[in-house]
């Protein structure tokens, strides 16, 4: 009963992501600067114009119709208590949402794009702004802050040696929706090590992605450089802090994988414990962007009111997500659609970045793969 009990809760959170990435990409438009509509440059002023509401609200029904169909689809399976299909309505389902949200903002990028021209907006001058008294403006935590993750991976590695004499000669490995192994491995001391190793990689990503904060660029909006800039420190120091909290809770999280290997916990209900840390974090991400938007774009609901642009870059941002300026020195930089950064493509910096993004991440699942 207990295993049963436990599938249905492990498919039931598992069906959980559709409805979250659902809505994550259906807000999306709405936690955008004033001054950005499907990732296209308007001026501030438009935030209200009826057209440009418009089409937000038909990305919002559609994404939301869209979500709603397939999270109905996925609970319908979970009743019916098929595994191997909710587990492909949500791959599918994510990836189906992501793509389709992608190409409707592409679509609707098109229309922005022509009513832009045929309302005559366009920059007379490329506007740049500094901030006086930086020191005052708020910035992301440092990088320090990272060491609490060293008592965390000592008391993971702690526990796996305490438990291994515990441990059994087979050791599970991976286990399906239906409590059943499907994958075990030998006893041994490298066991041990795998969820430290797990840890460290995931410590590794968090800690680029902190990095990544600290270096970005500070955008500031020249019709109001002072509270922009305020706006968007508030916002890195928040999801900065959002960043090591979200690690810090994982990493702690995958402490049940060597008292799951050991007998204390079954493989089962490590994992829903780790779905359901998950889900919450993913949940309170979305509710940090709503509160603070893309940049800080909703701290200051009346922050900016200019009706020209007084600064236009659409011409480097490819497909509307894809920030391409061979004059710009930065390597990283607010997004232009959704919440977080991206990268700035002309940089062969970032393209050496990625390729030892690729090799570390191939590295990492050859190594866990090889402890099966």
């Amino acid at each position: 009963m207990d295993v049963v009990m436990d599938a249905t809760v492990m498919m039931g959170l598992t069906i959980a992501l559709v409805p979250v990435v659902g809505v994550l990409m259906a807000l999306t438009p709405y936690l955008m600067k004033k001054s950005e509509c499907f990732t296209i440059t308007v001026p501030e002023s438009a935030a209200s114009d009826p057209y440009l509401k418009g089409l937000k609200r038909r990305y919002l029904a559609l994404m939301l119709a869209l979500t709603a169909a397939l999270t109905a689809a996925g609970v319908a399976l979970v009743v019916l208590d098929n595994p191997s299909g909710v587990l492909a309505v949500v791959i599918a389902g994510t990836l189906l949402t992501c793509v389709i949200g992608y190409a409707l903002m592409l679509y609707f990028r098109k229309k922005v794009s022509t009513y832009k021209k045929q309302r005559g907006w366009r920059a007379e001058a490329q506007e740049a702004v500094a901030v006086v008294g930086e020191r005052d403006v708020p910035r992301a935590i440092s990088l320090k802050w990272n060491l609490l993750y060293v008592p965390v991976l000592l008391v993971t590695l702690g526990v796996g040696i305490a438990g291994y004499s515990n441990m059994p000669d087979m050791i599970p490995m991976q286990v399906g929706f239906d409590g059943e192994v499907s994958r075990w491995a030998d006893k041994s001391l490298s066991i041990v090590f795998m969820p430290v190793l797990i840890q460290l990689f995931m410590i590794a990503c968090f800690l680029f992605s902190h990095w990544n904060i600290l270096r970005s660029k500070r955008l500031s909006e020249p019709g109001a450089p002072a509270t922009s800039a305020l706006a968007y420190g508030m916002f890195a120091r928040a999801q900065s802090i959002y960043l090591l909290a979200m690690g810090l809770v994982i990493c702690i999280a995958l402490i049940l994988m060597p008292l799951s290997f050991a007998g204390l916990v079954t493989l089962m209900q490590s994992a829903v414990v780790i779905m359901v840390v998950c889900i919450f974090i993913v949940v309170g991400g979305i509710a940090i962007s709503v509160v603070y938007g893309q940049g800080g774009a909703r701290l200051f609901a009346r922050m900016g009111e200019s009706e020209e642009i007084l600064a236009d870059d659409d011409e480097h941002w490819k497909f509307g997500v894809f920030y391409v300026n061979r004059d710009d020195p930065s390597l990283f930089l607010p997004a232009r659609f959704g919440v977080g950064w991206t990268f700035n493509y002309a940089r062969p910096a970032i393209w050496a970045i990625m390729a030892a993004g690729l090799a570390i991440t191939i590295a990492f699942v050859v190594a866990v793969m090889s402890f099966g």
